[in-house]
């Protein structure tokens, strides 16, 4: 049953911080971060949210600095926005899946473009 509350308490989180970071947090570095999930503890007293955002290795530091120096003023308005009586520790994280699956379907074309072309049946 924890883990159902989880879940719920997990996507109201990631609506609120999506909203939050969409229209009111300013930081040039956190730029067009999204947030693509968030993982609550047990006992809902943390929270990893997991971000990604376009560029280099270079460009998601500084949207994990820019997310951490805003921190504090999301974990206070998620509060305030949901009413919990505890608000998670807030913890972000880059999400690399986005990365991953760009890896894996850039291989899939080398792979496939290195196929015979009369497989194709043009001939």
């Amino acid at each position: 049953m924890t883990s159902h509350r989880a879940d719920r308490v997990g996507a109201l989180l990631q609506a609120a911080i999506s909203e939050l970071l969409l229209r009111e947090v300013k930081d040039p570095r956190v730029g067009m971060a999204t947030v693509t999930g968030v993982k609550l503890s047990p006992d809902l007293k943390h929270a990893r949210v997991y971000v990604s955002t376009v560029g280099d290795d270079a460009q998601h530091a500084r949207m994990l600095a820019g997310l951490a120096s805003a921190r504090p003023y999301l974990q206070a308005q998620v509060g305030r926005r949901l009413g919990l009586r505890f608000t998670p520790e807030l913890r972000f994280e880059a999400d690399a899946s986005f990365d991953a699956a760009d890896r894996l379907e850039r291989l899939l074309k080398s792979v496939h473009g290195k196929e015979p072309s009369g497989a194709g049946g043009d001939g």
